[in-house]
């Protein structure tokens, strides 16, 4: 008679936590999934929601859904503290336990003053639906100046979403174009670091000053944010951005749960992990091991300084994890490790077209892919969903 599977509990159902729970239960693990939404939300393709070319429901997929193609417990529920070394998780409406747990439950963000004053594409799923708000409103106005941006974290700068908000400007950028209003706007991207994107590579850096240079939208780098107001961003000289509409995205830093456990944390907050993403509570010649992991953004991850938290990376820490968690079950000594698969891999949508972006040690690229790159993203809209809700073949490695 084959041995009973252990149980492995996941916080979290973004992209690291679906894919953990998808390839455990491959493996015939008994798996619950904990998250404090009852959706999985495709944040890559949430850009289109601002403009009006998707609507919110386009980008959830229902985790009951999921549920039902791949077979896991799932729980609604939010989590409110971690204690690692007994595979427990408290939460608002119970406890939750597992012989392994799998931490996936995504990153906080670094606070700013007058953080009320803007909006985030990578904030909670509902700030799309306000975007698109307040963009109607000065589209309705007919004219006014609108201000896109994100910002680093100095302690653990991979924890940046900067392409996002590129993706959405470009996209505001045509949508303004096709209702013949473009020149009453005044659009621009800031950021605080002198190069934001330099982590693309030199080649892309240049491309995307053409980019700026043809759309006609100015740049503001280079100048700390000191708080940002109703009408602007005011940086650390003093000077200010007049804005009507801000959106910005915050580095993310350790979830606030962290804070109410006993993980070992790095100095940004997030949850230190060897290659194989077990969570290391003692990091000497002998670590003891709790058969703890943690993935995607909730995981300090290590290597080269251009280094970024994407979700194709946050899916590989699963597919490993799951390879791992398996692997010491068998009592194998065999594991897979994340570091050899750290790359920079995007569609940049512009709503018109994209430009293919990649990154890794040997350098980086960007190809642009007039029209075409636009329903290639698209595409990978369709393709997300249906793979994990097992309607379609999954290609391999994606």
């Amino acid at each position: 008679m084959e041995k009973k599977k252990d149980k492995v509990l996941i916080l979290g159902g973004g992209f690291a936590g679906v894919e953990a729970a998808i390839f455990l239960r491959k493996k015939g693990y008994s798996v619950t999934l904990v998250s404090d939404r009852d959706y999985f939300y495709i944040y890559p393709t949430s850009i289109w929601i601002p403009t009006g070319e998707s609507e919110f429901e386009d980008i959830c997929v229902p985790l009951r859904d999921l549920q039902a193609a791949h077979g896991f417990d799932l729980v609604i529920d939010e989590i409110t503290e971690i204690r690692s070394k007994e595979h427990k998780a408290i939460g608002k409406k119970g406890e939750y336990e597992g012989e392994y747990l799998v931490i996936a439950i995504g990153s906080g963000k670094m606070k700013h003053q007058g953080s009320e004053h803007f909006l985030s594409i990578c904030g909670k799923p509902e700030e799309s639906l306000a975007i698109k708000e307040r963009l109607d409103a000065l589209i309705a106005k007919g004219s006014g100046k609108i201000a896109m941006g994100f910002g680093g974290n100095p302690k653990d700068p991979s924890n940046v979403r900067g392409g996002p908000a590129f993706e959405v400007l470009f996209n505001v950028h045509n949508q303004l174009k096709k209702l013949g209003i473009r020149d009453n706007f005044e659009l621009t991207f800031f950021a605080p670091m002198e190069s934001p994107g330099a982590r693309m590579g030199e080649q892309a850096l240049k491309m995307m000053d053409v980019f700026f240079r043809k759309l006609d939208i100015k740049k503001h780098f280079g100048k700390k944010i000191t708080r940002f107001e109703a009408d602007g961003i005011v940086f650390e000289d003093e000077s200010k951005l007049s804005s009507d509409f801000t959106m910005f995205i915050p580095a993310g830093n350790g979830h606030p749960v962290f804070q109410n456990s006993d993980l070992p944390l790095n100095e940004a907050g997030l949850v230190k992990i060897n290659d194989y993403c077990e969570v290391m509570h003692d990091f000497d010649e002998t670590p003891e091991r709790y058969n703890v992991f943690a993935i995607g953004d909730s995981a300090a991850i290590d290597g080269p300084d251009w280094r970024a938290k994407q979700g194709h990376i946050a899916e590989v820490m699963a597919r490993n994890v799951a390879f791992n968690i398996d692997a010491m079950a068998k009592g194998s000594e065999e594991r897979k490790g994340y570091m050899e698969h750290l790359n920079i891999l995007c569609v940049m949508d512009s709503g018109d077209g994209a430009a293919f972006v990649y990154r890794d040690h040997k350098g980086g690229r960007m190809i642009p892919m007039p029209v075409i790159g636009h329903w290639l993203k698209k595409g990978w809209g369709w393709y997300c969903r249906n793979s994990k809700l097992g309607k379609i073949p999954r290609i391999p490695g994606m």
